[in-house]
């Protein structure tokens, strides 16, 4: 009798892709320990929103859509698995009921991570998310430089009176230390603003942003020269809000907005940030309930496989493995 081949729910080549339950790029279930260098895991948290919701459905819709994600990439040739322990570690816990004791509760979570030595990629979750676990990575690593992938600068003081919300964590993480003002890049600004100023705290804080209309102006090679440039040396932590991407191609978003980043630059960039000291991501406002055709999450799926990718080189080059 034929053997089964050994069992790796990472190679679709063994495994078939609609076979098992899903997880975050097709990675083991595993709960959070020293064995795992990187962690992928859900924030499934949508209370601090101040248009459309459904972003805590987004965590387990990229589980389904990850089914796609082969184990080397095509360019680089990384091959995360071969490199890095990266198992699905589940979600972190929120109290659906209680915004505060939620954010609190995700700082909790991703210190736990840093005190493990485990990487985070996250999937949200809306964009309030990426300030309680960079609270959690300050106190290991320090001030970070950023790319911040929006629509939206995230830098208002207020929405109806709230301080803690998803168009305010870049403000919040500038005020309370976390954030290296020169190594801060935003990228993909653009769409109608509350009020003229509404970018005048990015700009004021010292942090680089390339608005839509700089980024058609300069071109995506010298965007991306202006990205690493800025980024430079030290750890940095990468949250990409998916409305930075056109909603052509990512209609799942609760805020769209035309004239967005193409996914296919969306991976250049990237793949560009290989050989920097990258200590955690996000992707966030994915709400699939927006887009019965599931392609946003097939694109995320995709750019979190290429986050994965260079964080797994990162590891490998800085000693963290």
């Amino acid at each position: 009798m034929a053997k089964n081949p050994k069992y790796d729910p990472t190679d679709p080549a063994i495994v078939p892709r609609f076979s098992d339950i899903a997880t975050l790029l097709r990675t083991k279930r595993l709960e959070a320990t020293e064995e795992v260098d990187i962690g992928l895991c859900g924030v499934p948290f949508d209370l601090a929103v101040n248009y459309r919701a459904g972003q805590r459905s987004g965590p387990a819709a990229v589980r389904e859509a990850s089914r796609l994600i082969r184990r080397c990439h095509p360019t680089s040739g990384i091959a995360p698995f071969d490199i890095a322990n990266i198992c699905d570690i589940g979600d972190c816990l929120i109290n659906p009921m209680n915004k505060e004791k939620s954010i609190d509760q995700i700082e909790a979570y991703f210190d736990g991570l840093m005190e493990k030595g485990i990487t985070p990629i996250a999937i949200g979750g809306d964009h309030t998310i990426p300030l309680p676990i960079l609270r959690a990575l300050k106190k290991k690593y320090g001030k970070m430089g950023i790319l911040h992938v929006d629509a939206h600068a995230d830098v208002l003081d207020t929405i109806c009176g709230d301080k803690i919300n998803h168009a305010t964590f870049m403000r919040r993480a500038m005020e309370e230390g976390i954030l290296d003002p020169e190594r801060v890049i935003q990228i993909g600004m653009r769409g109608s603003r509350f009020e003229p100023e509404d970018f005048t705290y990015s700009l004021e804080s010292g942090y680089t942003v390339i608005t839509m209309d700089d980024y058609e102006e300069m071109g995506r090679k010298a965007a991306i020269e202006k990205i690493v440039t800025t980024l430079g040396d030290g750890p940095i932590y990468i949250s990409i809000d998916i409305d930075g991407l056109d909603p052509a191609y990512m209609p799942g978003t609760g805020v769209p907005e035309l004239g967005g980043i193409i996914p296919r630059d969306m991976q250049v960039i990237l793949r560009a940030l290989q050989g920097k000291e990258i200590v955690g991501a996000d992707i966030c406002e994915y709400a699939p309930a927006l887009d019965p055709t599931g392609i946003t999450g097939v694109g995320i799926a995709n750019l979190a496989f290429e986050i994965l990718c260079i964080t797994a080189d990162s590891l490998q080059k800085y000693g963290r493995l």
